[in-house]
């Protein structure tokens, strides 16, 4: 079972941070990042369009700049890092998974990337527009589409936008999901799954691979 590692490790560390994607990195085959823009255009790894949740800021991330968003506390001191930071981070360890969550990023996305490329990329969105950029910009990097009930896109709809994986919850997914991504070449994670009930349900329906907050908590699991 391929592990991802949501937000890093979010049940451990302060997610999206350096230390919640170290702690990730730790058991999970991939960790995974959400990607915004800050006012004054750099690429930052948070996942809310606010602050206020995840940092001691308030307001939208988009209406800060770099400078600004870096003096918040991300939880136990750590920084909202950038991209870069983070590709950097990743160079040559376990595979990272960038979820886009603002359409209209893909080219600065891209160009991060093709200067400091992890071995193993996976580039994923809710926005299909945004994939279709990305295997455009960039066709040799994996793509997935997230599936959701807001988002209810088929196999057949995420094998035309050129992605490599669907994405979708456990609780939307059905076997028969999973038989027709399969019959198309595409391979099937869901998410986010942090039970041994979870797991199980995951094993039985056949999906290649999960996203986890604990990571290494699943992987205690699978390799059991």
């Amino acid at each position: 079972m391929m592990i991802t590692g949501h937000r890093g490790a979010k049940a451990l560390e302060p997610e999206n941070t350096l230390r919640a994607l170290r702690r990730g990195m730790d058991c999970a085959n991939y960790v995974e990042i959400d990607v915004r823009m800050s006012s004054d255009g750099e690429l930052v790894v948070i996942h809310d369009p606010t602050l206020e949740r995840t940092t001691n800021g308030t307001g939208r991330v988009g209406d800060h700049t770099l400078r600004e968003l870096r003096e918040l506390d991300a939880g136990k001191g750590e920084k909202i890092p950038t991209l870069s930071e983070v590709l950097e981070l990743t160079r040559g360890s376990p595979g990272l998974v960038v979820e886009i969550k603002e359409p209209g990023t893909e080219d600065r996305i891209s160009r991060e990337v093709a200067c400091c490329r992890p071995d193993r990329l996976l580039i994923v969105s809710f926005h299909g527009e945004s994939i279709t950029a990305i295997s455009r910009i960039l066709p040799d990097v994996a793509t997935g589409i997230i599936i959701s009930e807001k988002n209810p896109v088929t196999a057949e709809d995420a094998q035309i936008l050129g992605a490599a994986v669907v994405l979708t919850k456990i609780s939307f997914l059905k076997p028969a999901m999973v038989t027709k991504a399969h019959d198309r070449g595409l391979l099937v994670v869901s998410w986010t799954l942090n039970t041994g009930k979870d797991y199980s349900d995951a094993q039985m329906i056949g999906v290649d691979g999960i996203a986890t907050d604990d990571p290494c908590g699943a992987r205690h699991y699978f390799s059991a």
